[in-house]
């Protein structure tokens, strides 16, 4: 199939899918569209067992495996997706909750890696480094299924501003660093280097060489956009500005999610007060936000049809049930870490640690990685493991996030 073949399938079967979920299960949308997505994949595999020779499931499993969602995902919809997030948070906001997050997103995810890594490898038996690889790629929170939580879960503003936030940046970290293990862990697998001082600089080459080209390249777009006023163009420019920087970032080299990231943050706070009309700026917040909601739902009906290129043996779902308890108990050491570390210089609201665990919901960038990975013998349990990981992460905690944060997350944080 052609890409603009395969681009139509996925809108018409988003738009279907989201039909039925507004019709007749009412879930929120993304969610839904991913409920319906795995019935769908679930009913075509049923009827191959039933009547053999449809051979239904081998055609659409070569329709998903020729849609290569680690691609579509991270070279194409992330710095859209990304940047789109970014947009709606404020930087007045997130200079007060910048210690919280920039702890979760470094030694977070870091503390995270390590936990997930150690614990599969005991569980099953894998090398460390290969399982360290799985850790980093499960360990980063998808801002993508995080901030479609957040719309329905109505929290506390400094509470909604460190789970932004944190899920934003700890994608950018957890990327780099997912990219480091994998270079010690497949050294023969397109890797430039090794060792401990090759890790160091590709580290500080993609995490601040994304963050500057972000700032830089936001900084040029607001100048240019303090002199125009037309909306049209201007929201025209903003779409250039998440596309062309994104490559321009896999280019150099540099991390292109934490340079969507920077840029939109930018453009979002700096841009909108200060380069933009009041009719621009209503303009470009809802040509975002209808992309955002576009990209969600074929996102999530993506990972719905992912089920045809994972491997469902009875070890591998044993795994991954066992990776799912592992993934929640870092995920609680990821908040519960900083938090305690920064409680002697300020106060926290009782809800904020069960909160911000049951909330880190994983998504499309976990599979996205674990897809990346290269061929080994490994590599279908991370993939089956990974995928247990997202769905549960997806249907039970994403459904239940809103009525945790409803009992627990109401009453106002005192900073």
């Amino acid at each position: 199939m052609s890409l603009l073949q395969i681009t139509s399938l996925l809108i018409v079967m988003a738009g279907a899918f989201g039909t039925i979920n507004y019709l007749f299960l009412k879930l929120p949308s993304s969610i839904g569209i991913l409920i319906v997505a795995l019935f769908a994949s679930f009913g075509v595999m049923l009827a191959d067992l039933i009547v053999p020779s449809l051979q239904m499931a081998d055609q659409v499993r070569e329709v998903v495996k020729g849609i290569d969602f680690s691609d579509a995902l991270l070279e194409g919809m992330l710095g859209l997706l990304l940047f789109a997030g970014a947009l709606h948070v404020r930087l007045s906001d997130l200079r007060e909750q910048w210690k919280v997050v920039f702890l979760m997103a470094t030694i977070g995810v870091g503390l995270s890696t390590a936990i997930v890594g150690f614990g599969f490898s005991w569980i099953t038996g894998m090398p460390l480094l290969i399982a360290l690889v799985f850790g980093a790629l499960v360990s980063p929170t998808d801002p993508v299924a995080v901030l479609g939580v957040l719309r329905e879960a109505n929290l506390a503003k400094t509470l909604e501003t460190k789970i932004a936030g944190e899920s934003l940046f700890n994608d950018g970290v957890g990327y780099v660093v997912f990219l480091v293990l994998v270079g010690l862990a497949f050294p023969g697998d397109d890797a430039h280097g090794s060792g401990a001082v090759w890790a160091v600089k590709l580290f500080l080459q993609e995490a601040l060489g994304g963050a500057v080209l972000g700032a830089v390249l936001g900084w040029l777009v607001f100048r240019v956009m303090r002199r125009i006023d037309d909306y049209s163009l201007e929201v025209l420019i903003t779409l250039g500005l998440a596309f062309g920087g994104y490559q321009l970032a896999v280019w150099l080299h540099v991390s292109a999610p934490i340079m969507a990231v920077v840029a939109g943050l930018f453009i979002g706070d700096v841009g909108m007060k200060h380069g933009m009309t009041e009719e621009t700026r209503g303009y470009v917040e809802a040509f975002w936000k209808l992309i955002d909601e576009i990209l969600n739902a074929v996102l999530f009906l993506m990972i719905g049809f992912e089920v045809f290129a994972v491997a469902f043996t009875s070890d591998a779902l044993l795994a991954g049930g066992l990776a799912v308890l592992l993934a929640l108990f870092a995920r609680l050491a990821a908040v519960a870490v900083p938090v305690f570390l920064l409680k002697p210089f300020r106060n926290f609201s009782r809800g904020v640690i069960p909160i911000m665990t049951w909330g880190g919901l994983k998504g499309g960038i976990s599979v996205a990685l674990a897809l990346s990975l290269p061929d080994s013998e490994w590599k279908p349990l991370i993939l089956t493991a990974t995928y247990v990981i997202v769905l549960f992460s997806i249907i039970v905690q994403g459904l239940t996030v809103a009525r945790v944060a409803s009992k627990l997350g109401r009453e106002p944080e005192l900073v």
